[in-house]
């Protein structure tokens, strides 16, 4: 590669042009980036929501969930299968290996389901999961003066909106819904033979338009057309109606037996702070840009503030700004303290100018590969560049460290031959430095699963990153020093520092078992250390946003509902610690798409400084002392809000398994209560859910058969009497409406199910004579998994010592006297987080396997690598030490960290061996002069790039911010390990050094007392 140096000082106009056009497309790249606050990972889940309108969860489960599910759990590569059957919709969540082409399995399940005998008024999606699929907006919206928002959001907002690019949906809850009432007395419709669905057949074929053919003219065809129109509501209460079951009745006006009124129906209870609203969620596209979708929803919503107000609350957009920001800062700050660190070893402002040169150089030019492979700029990619900062000066500091020295000894001056040679000296050890921290992060990409995928733009950033630089220190560094250093004092002599490092290798050299001995005790110390670090997957980062859920027992209207909630609300207003709270009652819950009118969601948005865990038991109590008076067996549940970010695994579940549902149910109750009695755990949950009452009416069939009635005709007779019919959308008085048959008086009692009549060719019969009517106790859902029915409770470890926690919340469940029949399966995150860890374990191995390959190749000879890998040892001691200190777990982030110190801390070993190398190939010089010499010429270069690559990190290191956690256990693991791994390698390579080359070294000894 010294050709690169060559042609750069031949052509120095070219190279700062290609500089200039490399600075302006990085520039460009960096402002077309993406910002999101996660990389853009699509989760390997599909979910398959199945409605079945007014099933119960038995009948979703039998009919449509079990069906499903046996044909989908035979699809190639399915992990796992998990399903839950409620009232009205099943939903199955699949999970496969993150090399699934999904694609490629969506339609083999939507082409499965095709051939599924499936009842005709079900109907199944398919849908997938990913970071993008949350929500990014959570807004309420007012109307301003007499304006009326619904529709201005649907004539005008959400349609514009839904214009911006980068838009996947947008939904508004707790809107009214203006729909025409029929209310038809019971009575007169029985005495005219008229039911539900027969007025509503009637009804829909007095409002038709088909088209009949076409008539065909000599000159012309004209289309034909067949309408009858019911145009206003008179019209409507005037349609005749016959009955179809009972020839004798008389065809009555609607108008007689029924009322016909319009009326608005909420089906659920959206507020801000107490106030009714509208709620607008909005969730972006796949690979959208987060920042600009919110920067452009505002736009859209402010155009209307004459219509509309509006509250935030929840936006992940302020999130991610706030996220960049702290980074961005990190970066710049640890470029300084890097620039701060040169200047004061090279005590030379130009040359520390030139060093640093290749910061924003590298940065940019990582920014145009990130751009190309459309990565978005995300906390992965600006930890990248914040951790790269100080390793990309290390090549230009080494370069422009040995023209410095070398200048500053000739007497010839400045020289192109100067510069190329002192390139040259070095070039091979910073070529090999930089491709061995290359190569470092290649097994990452086999890591496989969630790690791999969030880790890869991390790891792609640093490597673009670290090629640049090299590239820069090689072309541009030598052209800037040529014209930098024509007037440079000459050398002085040798300082303190250098004096006094020649005479500690020569004390080691000749004390080497000491040195080994007192490094290993060092060493086998820190490891003593690991048990009070913790275990975790990615350290607790306290949330800002709280999310609340109130359910109450599973038949409580939605009115009584609201009524609680309401009572809730005002509590919240006397607490100081909440600055706003957004309430959805009844709404439709997120993550399984089911409304459920016994439940209340809150979003609450506490203030700066507040202690979130505290905070949390104090207002659950509150909570629950409210809910408790209103329904005894209400559940209260307060926990920080989830943004959809990667799984932390700091949690604990146990998976227990019976068929005995109520068995089950029981074992559920007794773990939950066994897991909140742990103080160390936190948002307990039990997702077996409550029972609530059923009516069952069950045919007998020899009755039914004497009075010939159907299973689906006794069906019919009881629905018509239990729910409201829809007929449909009608316009009427030129307005488009929703219209709804109901009767005036509902089924109260079990008493008037049983005298119900059914008319039949016999004359009319009560259900009480041809059915068993009985009432039982249901649950509200069926969850299974894998096929199992199955019930989870887990929680949320506060600790950061998950496996530790775990493996004593699981034996201690094993100990409880559960019902003989339920099994149980305890794990959770740490089980996962332990396949993650040997994963990385693994992937440390193999790039130091790739490390010996790059040196061996480098310096082609066996030994070499060995010596070099030998610094790598000590490296823990440091990293270690450093983490009790901050009080920061062993994480995926600190593991990560290990790898960077792979490639980090050879680097110094690598630019001492190899002047070593020289010194005894090119000056003759005996194994211990070349190690003392070797010392003394490379102490300054060493040191100045790992107290670069540490100044660099210390800001991410010391950062309080939240969104940067996941880097600021890497930086304190690197931080720690460079700092004690420097250290030793000055001692720890030359004594290892002279143990390789011990026999050569014995004769070198020998030949020098002969001489002498």
């Amino acid at each position: 590669m010294n050709f690169l140096t060559r042609f750069s000082l031949k052509n120095a106009v070219a190279v700062f042009i290609v500089s200039f056009l490399l600075i302006l497309a990085g520039l460009y790249s960096f402002s077309k980036l993406k910002i999101d606050l996660l990389p853009n990972i699509e989760f390997p889940q599909l979910s398959i929501e199945a409605t079945y309108p007014g099933a119960s969860p038995d009948d979703v489960n039998e009919s449509v969930t079990s069906k499903i599910e046996d044909q989908v759990k035979g699809i190639e590569g399915v992990k796992s299968v998990q399903s839950v059957s409620y009232e009205n919709v099943g939903i199955i969540n699949l999970e496969f290996p993150f090399n699934t082409d999904l694609d490629k399995v969506e339609q083999q399940i939507n082409s499965s389901i095709k051939e599924l005998d499936l009842p005709e008024s079900s109907n199944v999606d398919v849908n997938r999961f990913s970071f993008g699929s949350f929500p990014i907006f959570n807004i309420s919206l007012f109307a301003k003066d007499d304006a009326n928002l619904e529709k201005v959001l649907n004539d005008e907002v959400i349609p514009e909106l839904n214009k911006i690019q980068g838009i996947n949906s947008v939904s508004v809850g707790g809107v009214k819904e203006d729909l025409l009432q029929i209310t038809v007395d019971k009575e007169k419709a029985a005495q005219a033979g008229l039911t539900l669905d027969g007025m509503k057949e009637q009804i829909n074929q007095k409002a038709v338009s088909f088209p009949a053919g076409t008539l065909n003219g000599k000159e012309l065809q004209i289309p034909v057309r067949v309408e009858e129109k019911v145009a206003t509501i008179d019209a409507l209460k005037k349609i005749q109606l016959k009955s179809t079951t009972n020839p004798e009745a008389k065809p009555v006006k609607l108008g007689d037996i029924a009322k016909v009124e319009a009326v608005t129906e909420q089906g659920e209870y959206t507020r801000y702070d107490g106030k009714d609203a509208l709620s607008m969620a909005i969730t972006k596209k796949q690979d959208a840009n987060t920042v600009e979708v919110a920067s452009e929803t505002m736009k859209i919503l402010k155009k209307y503030d004459d219509q509309l107000d509006y509250a935030i609350g929840f936006d992940s957009a302020d999130g991610i700004e706030k996220s960049v920001e702290t980074l961005v800062r990190e970066g710049l700050l640890g470029a300084l303290f890097a620039s701060l660190a040169v200047l004061i070893f090279l005590r030379n402002f130009r040359a520390t100018i030139i060093a640093i040169i290749s910061i924003p150089l590298s940065l940019l030019v990582s920014a145009i590969f990130l751009n190309q492979l459309d990565i978005s700029l995300n906390i992965m990619t600006l930890g990248g560049m914040a951790v790269a900062v100080g390793r990309v000066v290390d090549d230009s500091i080494v370069v422009i460290e040995n023209i410095f020295r070398r200048v500053r000894r000739s007497e010839e001056g400045m020289s192109n031959e100067l510069v190329e040679s002192s390139t040259k000296e070095i070039l091979k050890a910073i070529t090999s430095s930089t491709i061995t921290t290359v190569v470092v992060f290649l097994p990452i990409g086999f890591v496989g699963g969630i790690t791999g995928e969030f880790f890869l733009p991390f790891a792609l950033t640093v490597v673009f990153s670290l090629l640049a630089s090299l590239l820069v220190a090689i072309t541009i560094v030598p052209i800037l020093a040529k014209f930098a250093f024509k007037k440079v004092p000459p050398e002085e002599k040798e300082g303190k520092l250098q004096r006094g490092y020649a005479k500690a290798i020569a004390w080691s050299l000749n004390h080497k078992i000491k040195i080994l001995i007192l490094s290993f005790i060092l060493l086998f110390s820190s490891f003593a250390l690991v048990p009070s670090l913790g275990f975790t997957f990615i350290p607790n980062e306290e949330q800002k946003m709280l999310q609340a859920n109130v359910q109450l027992p599973a038949s409580t209207s939605l009115e009584k509902t609201n009524d609680v909630s309401l009572k809730i609300e005002k509590m919240f207003a006397d607490q100081n610690e909440i600055s706003d709270v957004t309430t959805e009652v009844g709404s439709r819950d997120f993550s399984t798409g089911v409304k459920r009118p016994n439940q209340v969601g809150y979003f609450l948005n506490v203030k700066e400084g507040v202690n979130a865990d505290t905070f949390i038991d104090k207002v659950q109590k509150k909570m629950e002392s409210i809910t408790k008076e209103e329904s005894p067996k209400a559940t209260v549940n307060v926990q920080e809000a989830s943004t959809g970010g990667p799984p932390t695994n700091n949690n604990v579940t146990v998976d227990l398994y019976s068929s005995n549902l109520n068995d089950l149910q029981k074992a559920a109750k007794q773990v939950e209560n066994h897991l909140n009695k742990d103080k160390r755990l936190k948002y307990v949950t039990n997702n077996f859910s409550d029972k609530q009452k059923q009516l069952v009416v069950e045919v007998d069939p020899d009755k039914a058969a004497e009075y010939g009635v159907s299973g689906f005709q006794l069906l019919g007779t009881i629905s018509d009497q239990t729910k409201p019919v829809s007929v449909g959308d009608l316009k009427l008085d030129n307005t488009k409406r929703a219209v709804q048959l109901s009767y005036d008086k509902d089924l109260s009692s079990v008493k008037e199910i049983k005298d119900l009549q059914v008319f039949t060719e016999r004359g009319p019969v009560l259900v009480k004579d041809i059915a068993d009517v009985r009432t039982i106790d249901t649950f509200t859902s069926i969850q299974k998994l894998d096929g199992k029915v199955f019930a989870r409770v887990e929680a949320d470890i506060k600790g950061d010592d998950v496996q530790a926690v775990t493996k004593d919340v699981v034996d201690g469940v094993k100990k409880l006297d559960l019902p003989k029949d339920v099994s149980l399966d305890g794990g959770g995150g740490s089980d996962e987080t332990v396949e993650v860890f040997q994963s990385l374990g693994l992937a440390i191995l193999t790039a130091i396997g790739l490390v010996y390959l790059t040196m061996l190749v480098t310096f082609g000879k066996a030994r070499i690598p060995f010596i070099i890998l030998s610094s790598l040892i000590f490296v823990p001691i440091g990293s270690l030490v450093g983490l009790v200190l901050a009080k920061e777990p062993l994480s995926v982030s600190v593991m990560i960290g290990f790898l960077m110190l792979i490639g980090i801390v050879t680097t110094n070993a690598i630019v001492l061996v190899d002047r070593i190398t020289q010194n005894r190939e090119q000056k003759g010089m005996t194994i211990r002069q070349s190690l003392i010499e070797a010392g003394k010429t490379r102490l300054r270069p060493i040191l100045m790039t790992a107290f670069a690559t540490i100044a660099a990190l210390i800001p991410l290191a010391l950062t309080t911010s939240s969104g940067t956690l996941i880097s600021k256990g890497l930086a304190i693991t690197v931080i720690g390990g460079l700092a004690s791994s420097t250290l030793l390698t000055l001692i720890i390579i030359p004594v290892v050094y002279e143990l390789f080359f011990a026999k050569q070294v014995k004769r070198e000894k020998q030949l020098e007392k002969e001489t002498t």
